[in-house]
């Protein structure tokens, strides 16, 4: 019976909330455990000196119609402390030009007109593909199948344009692209970078797109800080009869004739339940299992490459020293003929100006972020504590560097310097090694689904397809909401005729 199910969610991250919510309203007893004293995640706001810093993510898409946070929203009936950010960001290239990321298409094309003339045929396609895309993720589509009932899901999802993608199954977006353009090719790699973890050569064409699309589906300022979504879905689980408890890292998954039946924390809690949602890494779901972790999880996470950690800087800022017409958003690539990221590429958010509760009077905080390798940090961290402080005053150096380049002045307007680097984020996310972001996204055929090789055990958060962004990972949540309560056997929330559709409209 729906009603006495026990559901435990590990991580107040927005994968974990939004897929706990959803089995609350569904019925479930949902109690959600945090390590942290706030929810969040990498996707959570952080105070110190009187600054919200947002520790990851700073922009938020999906709240338009149709869109996986909006479909939330209708199903749980609540309000996002959201408005749109146009321009999403304005990219800065190496050459001095700027790409400005508009949410309206027809602007955006004069945009693209202006600066990349001989690119008309990618952005074509790229949008075709990309319309293709939000309109299947607009349907229940729980990619990549798992069980017999999400062939027959998938296949209900599916219209004849789709088949238009077909030609593109196994292709990459630099196979769509003009390799002509230096400046071009760093600008697409610099984009996918952000939003797909890997690059234009090694981008899915389908999922690339979507991504490349994402400023055009609308882009938002989270007041608050970006923390303010996860506060906004923990409010709503604990109005609703559910809890969620802060402080409580949980350190073990019972586990019984191969199925998990409760939890314990390093305060000495213990819980027990039918279903776990895992709001965790598949490297940080073994440790939990210990020696019950199957096979199969052990070999997946031996043979996958470790995915990208970030190197960051939190800064606050004196306002008097920027612009008032300064955009909120900017992507800085230095050097065309360098690999991205370590600080070649670096994203710099600046708080909403109309969210004045982000900072004191006349300040302003900012963010800066670029990818990083995790092996080097660990291993000076470990090995020589002074080399990994040296490096981590170069990357600092860097950093300001890049933003220096966008914002001319920019850092005679510092009050506050806060640097986080890999092992940083182990810390205070517990993610392991510092890793974030989820894994690139090269293949819709190599694309992780949620489950762990244990029947009532889940994985959410950006770990599983489609991962990246708050919008990536609450379509992975929603999808798991609908396995559980499918495999209990009582409604699903792929089913219009229940009390919880899923897309808008159903």
């Amino acid at each position: 019976m729906t009603a006495e199910m026990q559901t435990i969610v590990i991580g107040a991250g927005i994968g974990g909330l939004t897929a706990g919510a959803l089995l609350l309203r569904a019925g479930h007893q949902v109690t959600v455990l945090e390590a942290h004293v706030y929810p969040g995640g990498s996707a959570g706001t952080f105070y110190h000196q009187k600054y919200r810093f947002d520790a990851g993510a700073t922009l938020a898409g999906g709240f338009s119609p149709g869109g996986p946070h909006a479909r939330v929203a209708q199903i749980l009936d609540l309000d996002w402390p959201v408005r749109p950010a146009d321009p999403a960001w304005i990219v800065h290239l190496p050459d001095g030009r700027t790409v400005t990321h508009w949410s309206d298409p027809a602007r955006w094309q004069e945009e693209w007109l202006s600066v990349f003339p001989e690119t008309g045929d990618f952005w074509r396609t790229q949008e075709m593909l990309a319309d293709i895309s939000w309109d299947i993720s607009s349907r229940p589509f729980p990619w990549p199948p798992q069980k017999a009932r999400d062939f027959i899901t998938l296949a209900k999802a599916l219209r004849p344009k789709t088949t238009r993608a077909l030609p593109y199954l196994f292709r990459k977006v630099g196979d769509l692209a003009p390799n002509s353009d230096p400046m071009f090719s760093a600008f697409l790699d610099g984009q996918l970078l952000i939003s797909a973890q890997t690059t234009a050569g090694k981008a899915d064409a389908l999922y690339g797109s979507a991504a490349l699309d994402l400023p055009r589906r609308g882009v938002n300022h989270v007041q608050g800080g970006i923390g303010s979504l996860a506060k906004t879905l923990a409010d709503w689980i604990r109005a609703n009869g559910g809890q969620v408890l802060y402080r409580q890292q949980v350190e073990h998954i019972e586990v019984k004739n191969g199925r998990a039946v409760g939890i314990s924390t390093k305060k000495g809690l213990r819980l027990e339940g039918d279903t776990i949602l895992a709001n965790v890494t598949p490297w940080a779901l073994v440790d939990l299992l210990g020696e019950a972790a199957p096979t199969r999880l052990r070999r997946e996470v031996a043979r996958r490459q470790e995915t990208w950690g970030a190197f960051t800087l939190y800064l606050g800022l004196n306002s008097e020293f920027l612009p008032d017409d300064l955009a909120s958003h900017h992507q800085v690539i230095m050097d065309a003929n360098r690999p991205l990221g370590e600080g070649n590429s670096v994203f710099l958010s600046l708080a909403d100006p109309k969210d004045p509760g982000r900072a004191p009077k006349g300040k302003r905080p900012a963010t800066l972020s670029t990818h990083t390798d995790i092996a080097p940090w660990w291993r000076l961290y470990h090995e020589d504590r002074d080399a990994y402080f040296e490096r981590r005053s170069e990357y600092v150096a860097r950093m300001l560097t890049a933003a220096d380049r966008a914002i001319p002045g920019f850092n005679q307007a510092i009050d506050l310097c806060l640097p986080g680097t890999p092992v940083t984020f182990d810390f205070y996310t517990r993610r392991p090694r510092g890793m974030v972001g989820g894994f690139p996204q090269t293949s819709l055929f190599s694309a992780r689904g949620p489950k762990t090789g244990i029947p009532n055990i889940w994985l959410v958060g950006d770990s599983i397809f489609p991962g990246q962004s708050t919008a990536g990972v609450t379509l992975g949540a929603m999808r798991v909401a609908a396995d559980v309560l499918d495999t209990a056997g009582t409604h699903s929330l792929y089913q219009p005729a229940t009390a919880i559709p899923l897309a808008v409209g159903e």
